[in-house]
């Protein structure tokens, strides 16, 4: 059995495979134009339909580059990916920003709507920095499927997988220098589910410092944001 995987590997060597898969990353886009769509106005700081307008100029090119699976890097793409993923989150880090001012301040019967507010922020904020991690880990998406692993620059995060070669056989299989395994887009958003939940890194260990300063804003933001919801509820309950 190992024997075959092996000769697998030989036959298809990374830069021959098909690339992640277009689809969850054009769905999270969306996702967060949605959410940020349906924003309380007070906390937008541009007409409603302007910033879910400019994402999605962003993603059209994108889409054209690598319709299907990410296998075609160009520099044109690169930009537009990163600028997009720059986007989404400077606009969802205004909103809490505007956000945090209006929970201090705001008057009990807006209490409520900004509550829930509070909860759409905060699932951007996952999306948002899922797919920063997503775009910055290893040269993005495309370099990570397509270039041979010496060639790939160093890694920003260190995911189990990549420490399991040694473990019992079920969970070798699936290890990085085993299987040649990379993370995908449902990764990264685990990654950040799980920063922004546990305001910590979990089974995955940021390396880079650009990685920990990212982990570092999504926790802090994601902590004021829970702490300031917690303590508008109890107020509006009382």
């Amino acid at each position: 059995m190992a024997d075959s995987r092996s000769e697998a590997r030989t036959r298809h060597p990374r830069h021959e495979r098909r690339g992640e898969p277009r689809l969850p990353a054009v769905i999270a886009t969306l996702a967060a134009a949605a959410l940020y769509l349906v924003l309380p106005q007070q906390l937008l700081i541009a007409p409603r339909f302007v910033l879910p307008a400019l994402e999605l100029t962003l993603l059209i090119p994108l889409i054209a580059i690598n319709p299907r699976r990410l296998t075609r890097q160009t520099r044109t793409f690169r930009v537009l990916s990163l600028a997009l993923v720059l986007v989404i989150v400077a606009s969802n880090l205004t909103a809490l920003g505007i956000l945090v001012h209006d929970l201090l301040y705001a008057h009990a019967e807006e209490g409520r709507p900004l509550l829930v507010a509070a909860l759409q922020v905060w699932l951007t904020n996952i999306i948002a920095f899922g797919m920063a991690f997503w775009e910055l880990d290893r040269g993005g998406p495309v370099a990570r499927t397509q270039s041979p692993r010496e060639r790939l620059p160093l890694a920003d995060f260190r995911f189990s997988q990549d420490e399991n070669a040694d473990t019992v056989q079920e969970v070798a299989d699936g290890a990085s220098s085993t299987s040649d395994w990379v993370p995908t887009l449902v990764d990264y958003l685990y990654v950040s589910v799980t920063n922004s939940t546990a305001f910590s890194p979990t089974d995955t260990m940021p390396l880079s410092t650009r990685a920990k300063l990212l982990m570092s804003i999504e926790s802090v933001s994601a902590l004021i944001t829970s702490l300031l919801v917690i303590a508008r509820a109890v107020s509006i309950l009382h």
